[in-house]
């Protein structure tokens, strides 16, 4: 394409056409730097030009250099030569230096007030602008309005000849700023300005102080300014005032599904007002329009932006891009929302093209509706209304995907009557039909919910949406196992949440996640407690491919490690963000296992892995939260012991740890015996998110009396020349788990060296034998608990502890961590255990286990012992007298 190729673009804008026959010198220079960006250097380079010494000065400079911008990005864009991307950082980076420069310009203006000094600080003061709307967002039209809100720190006077206060200072600045721009002049205006998103709007303060303005957003900010203050981005001045005053207003420390019922009104009153204007044809606020896509994006970031703080960008195909990688959205959804969007956005800007009007409206006129055809790449107009149509069902598809309510504007639940009257004759008799066992108590237990003081106290909002929840939740209870059970279960859940309306909202947006709730409320009384005492996890409810999706443990590590490296410095918030995870995590794979997705052991390691992320993430935040440390990766390792050095975790079981580094630094003992603390802290400390894990630290080098952190030489010393046998029994289920893989090959070195060492089988037997009686006298053993029976769990561990601390020296294969069941094959293979003895008490570890996990589920302590468990019992004995009776040489 010629370099003075300007055809397109003439063809389209009447005012690129007047301007450019106005002003002779900007259409001799326009061919020559069409293929070059206008950007901020150029901009500034031009303003100095003009050697700007007054008001009427700034005035010219500002409303030249916006024509000589405006008809470059015109000719670029309709030429084919800018994206999109372009247009709007171009525009949006000009409001920036406009604002910024005409603020420099203008305060000499009121030397003769002096300065704005600070009441507390004693310091000068400066006015801080803030953009709002597209231009927040580097997303502005080239012909739009910009949203601003001018604040300053401190309540105070200037300290001229002339004093004012300093609210009637920046109130002056600001009337000059925005006369500076939006003033129209012969030459124009640079940007018509819009003060109403303010607080109070029009009739508030032009400027306000930062007490002020907190005091505003604290008690009187609605839900729609949540809305516009996404977007908010300071211009000029300490940008840390939206992190210290908005962003808390804006972003929730919680999941806020309140803010549907607030875009959702949002969006009513708009379509209101495009009814009555009569602004269908109108791209931005009509119906699959660009305010459609807008909210899609900012729902989320009000539901979520509190705790995924990579949702608090002000960018909406950011934002949709974020949702996407979150699986909030579907990839393809983000896609065809992102083409749209670049789509009406470019439409809206060849809108504004043809007479620099802010419009977002269709035109009438015949030529000007050729124009916009043609420069959408359409045939002619009738196409384009084609393609405009297909592109706006589209989006408002999705809107409504996102928004709609399935209470709102139906009929109501059958079952809303029942819950009316409740306490009414043939309440239980309806209940009885429904399916419940004892329906007469079910009434009770619901009347004395409605009756409950608790309920009544409920602000009017929460009553009813619980009001339209309970039929529903009858219902679907009904037809679970144990229906009075679940509904029993399920209404302590509504109890505990009441008064946390957001998650009430959550349930009531979306009623597709009561089944879900039911199904898991009558499964297990153990997830109904967990999903009781963390209601954030009815979040985990919402997608059902999320929810059973299998784990992907590095990509869920990676993204655990972003949001703590966010909140870097907020040792709260990590850990809160620590035991979200964790808890999330946990819930989602109980969920997969009552649907039968995992057998036992693959379950196990999947917990076992849930852990070994969550020390990983924790060891690597810690360590970065110590000052003063000599390097930025910790030569250090956490070694897991037990069930979680087997992989053999179930839910809520302890972690039993030790501490160990590899660094000669002089500073290493005490940092990181600083580090063991501190981990020790972040996993068992109770805040309101919960703890993490209950851990036990008594199996490093000298129980509770040795040190928390050994080093990796001082360790294998002790289990060479110190460390009872007991101890080297429990060293055959114990793996490195977290840290620095170096000092976790060191340990398992150790750990080989040590399980191989010959020992005297009669010893070694006696001193086995010793130990497992000493359990007993603690431990007496009952039919009735699998760990503790003759024949039962430990009797199995100890067995197959025996075998490897006795044969390994011959065998090696035996040092690995495979778990007993493995091992007992092992063994037998070795010929050092009889083949059938070894299966047998293989399918009684798994019976174990098997139980063990139930009982969990159940809340349980005991098990009922019957035919079956006893031949398990019978059967592992057996092995048990094979292997400790004495041989030949004993």
């Amino acid at each position: 394409m010629p370099v003075n190729t300007l055809a397109h673009a003439l063809a389209h804008s009447a005012w690129l056409r007047r301007t450019l026959a106005a002003d002779p010198e900007l259409a001799a220079e326009l061919p020559a730097r069409l293929h070059a960006p206008f950007t901020r250097a150029e901009m500034s380079e031009r303003y100095a030009a003009f050697a700007v010494a007054d008001e009427a000065m700034l005035k010219t400079a500002l409303r030249r250099l916006r024509r000589a911008l405006l008809a470059r990005l015109i000719a670029r864009d309709m030429e084919g030569l800018a994206t999109l991307d372009e247009v709007m950082a171009t525009i949006s980076d000009f409001a920036l230096f406009a604002v910024d420069t005409a603020l420099a310009a203008l305060k000499p203006e009121l030397a003769r007030y002096g300065r704005p000094i600070g009441d507390e600080s004693g310091r000068e003061q400066e006015m801080i602008v803030i953009g709002m709307g597209k231009l927040g967002g580097d997303e502005l039209n080239v012909s739009s309005d910009i949203d601003l809100i001018f604040i300053y720190p401190e309540s105070g006077e200037t300290d001229g000849n002339r004093k004012i206060s300093n609210h009637e200072y920046f109130t002056l600045l600001g009337k000059k700023l925005i006369a500076a721009l939006s003033e129209l002049t012969a030459d124009g205006f640079v940007f018509r300005v819009d003060m109403r998103l303010r607080p109070y709007g029009d009739s508030g303060p032009l400027v306000m102080s930062y007490a002020a303005l907190e005091n505003y957003l604290l008690t009187q900010g609605r839900e729609w300014e949540r809305y516009a203050w996404i977007k908010a981005r300071v211009m000029t001045g300490d940008d840390a005032v939206l992190a210290d005053l908005a962003r808390p207003f804006v972003y929730r420390k919680y999941l806020d599904y309140n803010a549907y019922g607030a875009m959702r009104e949002l969006y009513k009153q708009i379509q209101r007002e495009v009814a009555r204007r009569d602004l269908i044809d109108n791209i931005k606020l009509g119906q699959g329009g660009i305010r459609e896509i807008e909210f899609i994006a900012q729902v989320f970031q009000l539901i979520r932006g509190g705790r995924e703080k990579s949702l608090q960008t002000r960018s909406t195909r950011e934002a949709l891009a974020r949702l996407g990688d979150m699986r909030l959205l579907e990839p393809e959804a983000v896609t065809e929302l992102a083409d749209s969007y670049d789509f009406l956005r470019r439409l809206e800007h060849r809108l504004m093209y043809l007479d620099d009007q802010q419009t977002q409206t269709l035109p009438v006129d015949p030529a000007q509706r050729a124009c916009i055809a043609t420069s959408m790449d359409c045939a002619d107009w009738d196409a384009f209304v084609a393609r405009l149509n297909r592109v706006r069902a589209t989006v408002h598809r999705h809107f409504e995907q996102v928004f709609f309510l399935p209470t709102e504007e139906h009929v109501s639940h059958p079952l809303s009557g029942l819950w009316a009257d409740i306490q009414e004759d043939g309440a239980a008799a309806q209940l009885g039909e429904l399916g419940y066992d004892d329906a007469p108590q079910v009434m009770r237990s619901l009347a004395a919910f409605a009756n409950s003081q608790r309920y009544r106290d409920l602000p009017t909002k929460n009553r009813q949406r619980i009001d339209a929840l309970i039929p529903a939740l009858i219902e679907v209870a009904a037809g679970c196992d144990g229906p009075d059970t679940t509904l029993t279960r399920i209404l302590g859940l509504i109890e505990a949440i009441s008064r946390r309306s957001s998650y009430i909202a959550l349930l009531t947006e979306y009623p597709q996640t009561l089944k879900r709730l039911a199904s898991l409320y009558s499964a297990s009384p153990w997830v109904s407690n967990y999903l009781t005492k963390h209601p954030i996890l009815l979040d985990e409810l919402l997608d059902a491919r999320v929810l059973y999706a299998e784990p992907d443990w590095p990509q869920l590590a990676a993204g655990l490690a972003h949001q703590l490296d966010d909140a870097r410095g907020d040792v709260e918030a990590q850990m809160d963000i620590l035991r979200h995870f964790q808890h999330a995590q946990q819930f989602r794979l109980v969920a997969q296992d009552l649907a039968g997705m995992w057998p036992l052991e693959a379950l196990s390691d999947q917990v076992s892995l849930l852990a070994d992320t969550v020390l990983a993430a924790c060891v690597r935040a810690a360590w970065l939260d110590i000052g003063k440390r000599h390097v930025e990766v910790p030569k250090f390792a956490v070694i897991g012991y037990g069930k979680l050095g087997g992989k053999e975790l179930g839910y809520g079981s302890d972690l039993d740890l030790i501490f160990l580094y590899d660094d000669p630094h002089p500073d290493a003992p005490d940092l990181y015996a600083r580090l063991a603390r501190k981990l020790s802290t972040w996993l068992t400390a109770a805040t309101p998110a919960g703890i993490l894990y209950d851990i036990d630290l008594r199996l490093r080098p000298d129980g509770a009396a040795g040190l928390l952190v050994s080093t990796v030489d001082a360790f294998a010393n002790y289990q060479r020349g110190k460390a009872w046998l007991w101890e080297h029994q429990a060293l055959t289920r114990a793996r490195f788990v977290a840290g620095d893989a170096a000092v976790g090959d060191r340990f398992e070195k150790t750990r080989f060296d040590v399980l191989t060492m010959t020992r005297d089988p009669g010893s070694l037997r006696a001193e086995v034998l010793a130990m497992r009686e000493r359990m007993r006298e603690s431990h007496p053993p009952r039919d009735d608990d699998i760990k503790h029976a003759h024949g039962g769990i430990v009797d199995v561990e100890f067995i197959v502890q025996y075998l490897v601390l006795g044969h390994a020296w011959r065998f090696p294969e035996l040092t690995g961590n495979l778990g007993n069941i493995a091992l007992l094959g092992l063994a037998a293979n070795a010929g050092l255990i009889d083949h059938e003895l070894a299966k047998q008490a293989q399918d009684a570890y798994r019976h174990y286990r098997r139980l063990q996990h139930a009982l969990r589920l159940q809340e349980g302590r005991k098990v009922m012992p019957d035919a079956a468990l006893l031949v398990h019992y019978a059967q592992v004995t057996r092995l048990w007298e094979q292997v400790m009776q004495p041989g030949p040489g004993d």
